[in-house]
């Protein structure tokens, strides 16, 4: 069996991912590994035989679809968060990057690691890929000629030794703090919903319009004038039905269908009415409603406001599903291809509006491999420049840096003329899962020899110590300074102390949603970097 997976690394690969998922789905208790498991089933079957080996193009081509991918999806909550938060994140991160690398620096003195071996624990420990090749960078440009190799190999070792405990300290701290902490993940999430909507379940309620603060009065006037989160659909006025823009003025009498989550259209209601005693949205003798999807290159990345389809068509869009999460419309909501808005339409226009959008889904079963490939390898040039500070530090962004801010300024641009850069919703988690299992099993494979052979040495074990207690400490410290001293939600910090990709999807698992997502792009690009600086820093007071 051995010989046929050494003799084939393809299948060595997929036998290790397929293993790894099944691993990953074991539960104990309400604990499972996830995607995690892969790394750990890739160190196992690393140190059956040293022959077992996958290229490591495997690893560099799974960080950097998986960071692209992430980067694309995220820009917009990264952006919109720094606009919010601006230099309180820059602190936050620095403070994150300092703490784990004092932390190292003085394990590795108290055990006597040399400087190499010190700054492969710190970039493990901190589970940083990129970290890793700055202090191979660092050794090769400042170690002896024939030091090179031997330093090389230590910071490796240093590195495969502690990234495992890297990835489970993380863990233990984020599932220890949020159980002392008493954290309540369904309340901070009806907390962000309203700033940072992921999606909730929404319906649609008709209600009679009685209440002054109403009638007589434009919809835009009332949204201006009250704090409401709800959409208004159809309106029936006089007997007869119609859709609701801002320019409409209800009348007493009128019946109004509000969109929203329940508990918006209860907030909204008091100001309405009384809930009617037959629902508008089940007459769809004039207006018919449907869900369709968004698969036209030229409506991708514009906002609803911006298409002035009332100009053409009688049609209110009321929400949007993405993903899994159903938005509430509105006129600055951008669109993305796989977007399923939900729209109110007259039936004669229904045709035209299906050309519009493309509804299609075929289409979007594709990837526009020119952008795609054109975005990728904008990161990875920019990931090869060499950056010099003064006093001679230079670092390179590498294959997760370089990819990371290109998407993030792509997804935030959405497209350039004909271009689109995002993703279809799908194409986008598939290609992200890709990469993020290449990753973990190409890490786990190359690791096992050197992870099992050095265990079993006293070297082993104050490495194996040393990563663990850098990891829990630091998570602990940043856990505690930012939802403590800062008031970050422990939703964000479980993705902002998650540089990882699989301790990101664990945070996700635990918190139930994507909110630690929006942590981890709101922190990984400034941290990425700053460990990418610390780590050569680190060598070069050592040596």
């Amino acid at each position: 069996m051995i010989e046929t997976l050494a003799s084939s690394p393809l299948l060595l690969l997929f036998v290790v991912i397929a293993v790894g998922y099944g691993v990953g789905d074991i539960k104990i208790g309400s604990f499972k590994l996830g995607v995690a498991a892969v790394l750990f089933v890739g160190l196992g079957f690393g140190a059956l035989s040293p022959d077992l080996q996958v290229p490591q193009f495997i690893i560099f081509l799974g960080l950097a679809i998986f960071v692209y991918t992430v980067g694309l999806s995220s820009a917009p909550a990264f952006f919109a968060s720094f606009r919010h938060h601006g230099l309180k994140d820059v602190y936050f991160a620095t403070f994150t990057v300092l703490l784990s690398a004092v932390l190292a620096y003085g394990v590795g003195r108290w055990l006597g690691f040399d400087a190499a071996l010190t700054g492969g624990l710190y970039a493990g420990a901190s589970t940083n890929t990129p970290a890793l090749a700055g202090l191979l960078d660092a050794i090769q440009k400042g170690a002896a000629a024939g030091a090179v190799d031997g330093m090389s190999e230590q910071a490796v070792v240093g590195y495969s030794l502690a990234y495992p405990m890297g990835v489970l300290g993380v863990m233990l701290g984020i599932v220890l703090l949020q159980k002392v902490l008493k954290i309540d993940y369904r309340k901070e999430a009806r907390e962000l919903s309203k700033d940072y909507p992921l999606g909730d379940t929404l319906v649609s309620l008709t209600y009679d319009v009685t209440n002054a603060a109403l009638i007589g009065t434009s919809l835009r006037d009332f949204r201006r004038d009250n704090d409401v989160n709800v959409a208004f659909g159809r309106i029936l006025h006089d007997g007869r039905t119609s859709l609701t823009n801002w320019n409409t003025v209800p009348s007493a009498g009128d019946r109004i269908v509000l969109v929203g989550t329940r508990e918006a259209i209860e907030e909204t209601a008091h100001l309405v009415g009384p809930p009617a005693a037959e629902q508008l949205t089940h007459d769809r003798s004039v207006f018919d409603v449907r869900r369709i999807f968004i698969s036209n290159d030229d409506i991708a990345g514009k906002t609803i406001a911006s298409l002035n389809l009332e100009s053409r068509f009688n049609i209110l869009i009321t929400r949007v599903q993405r993903g899994d999460m159903d938005l509430l419309a509105s006129g600055e909501t951008t669109l993305e291809l796989g977007d399923r808005i939900l729209m109110v339409a007259h039936r004669d226009d229904l045709p035209e509006l299906f050309k519009v959008f493309g509804n299609s889904y075929e289409a979007l079963s594709k990837v526009n491999l020119l952008s795609f490939g054109l975005g990728i390898a904008l990161g990875l040039l920019l990931g090869m420049i060499n950056i010099t500070l003064p006093g001679g530090y230079s670092f390179s962004l590498g294959f997760a840096g370089g990819p990371l801010i290109v998407a993030l300024v792509l997804g935030q641009l959405r497209r350039t003329g004909p271009i689109v850069w995002t993703l279809p919703y799908g194409a986008n988690l598939t290609l992200r899962q890709v990469g993020l299992i290449f990753l973990l099993a190409g890490i786990g494979i190359r690791s096992g020899q050197t992870f099992f052979g050095t265990l079993q040495t006293d070297l082993g074990y104050k490495l194996f110590f040393a990563g663990g207690m850098i990891a829990i400490v630091s998570t602990l410290a940043t856990l505690l300074v930012g939802y403590k001293i800062l008031r970050i939600p422990f939703s964000f910090l479980g993705g902002m102390v998650g540089s990882q990709p699989a301790v990101l999807d664990f945070a996700v698992e635990q918190v139930g949603n994507k909110y630690p997502t929006i942590g981890y792009t709101r922190l990984l690009p400034m941290v990425l970097i700053g460990k990418i600086l610390a780590v050569q820093i680190l060598y070069n007071l050592l040596r």
